[in-house]
């Protein structure tokens, strides 16, 4: 087309003087009344395309099944000349591809040929095969493994009809305890300090604490609760001294790992618990 178009742009003019035909082409929307003397068509211009097959057998096989041909009892002269007729089609375009074919049409030949010689099963007593029978078979075993093959080709197919996703999800069977600052114990702390001093004794006396007595207090209370409210191991009647030993009691336990501190989440209630020695 470019070269036609290049050809026709070469050309002065293609209106004759005196119009006295039919214009017999339109260029650019204008009427071109005579061919360019220099139009030069390449061979490659026009192309036929011919109907793809995968090989011999399946020419042959869509030869047969195109005109209902019994594939029991080939005809083999009409098979044969059309065969042929596609193969001298191919062979001017593709000489390596007929090479294939022309091994079939040698042996399509060969059929035809021993099927027109005389029959002498008389003579012997056995009967004769017929000639057909090895290529009917290799026909029937091709159409079973092509229609098996479109089978599984219709069959939905990852890549081609539906993608996968992967969706990574990590499992966490450990069970963990949310972890606190140490503000939070220090705000515990402080309120409970504060409530202690809500409570006023004036009572003088001197009495001997023991951090060691308070650490052993505080494990028995423990024993019979799973877990304790940090604020039910005090007892604020007993006044600060009592409170801040506790306290300190209640530090030395968890120091030495006897104890676990635990919080739900943040500004929940702070609970003790005993800590689970390994067996």
């Amino acid at each position: 087309m470019l070269d036609l178009e290049n050809n026709l742009h070469r050309t002065p003019n293609s209106t004759p003087d005196l119009v006295d035909g039919i214009a017999r082409a339109k260029l650019y929307g204008e009427p071109l009344f005579k061919m360019p003397n220099d139009l030069y068509i390449p061979p490659d211009a026009l192309e036929i395309f011919l109907e793809a097959f995968e090989g011999p057998l399946d020419l042959l096989l869509y030869l047969i099944r195109k005109q209902d041909f019994n594939i029991l009892d080939i005809p083999m002269a009409k098979v044969t000349r059309q065969y042929l007729d596609y193969i001298e089609l191919i062979r001017k375009r593709n000489l390596e591809l007929a090479a294939e074919y022309l091994l079939m049409a040698a042996m399509l030949i060969e059929i035809k040929s021993r099927m027109l010689l005389p029959v002498k099963s008389g003579d012997t007593g056995v009967e004769v095969d017929d000639p057909r029978a090895e290529l009917v078979r290799r026909l029937l075993e091709y159409e079973q493994t092509k229609l098996a093959a479109m089978d599984l080709n219709a069959l939905p197919q990852r890549g081609r009809d539906f993608f996968c996703t992967h969706v990574a999800v990590e499992e966490n069977t450990i069970l963990r305890w949310p972890d606190f600052e140490l503000a939070d114990l220090q705000t515990a702390w402080t309120d409970i300090f504060k409530r202690s001093k809500l409570v006023a004794h004036h009572k003088i006396t001197r009495e001997e604490l023991s951090v060691r007595e308070h650490m052993s207090s505080i494990l028995r209370h423990l024993q019979s609760a799973r877990f304790v409210e940090f604020s039910d191991l005090f007892d604020v009647t007993r006044g600060t001294p009592v409170i801040v030993v506790n306290f300190v009691a209640l530090l030395e336990l968890a120091k030495e790992t006897l104890i676990e501190i635990t919080q739900a989440e943040a500004f929940a209630p702070i609970y003790v618990r005993l800590a689970y020695s390994p067996t």
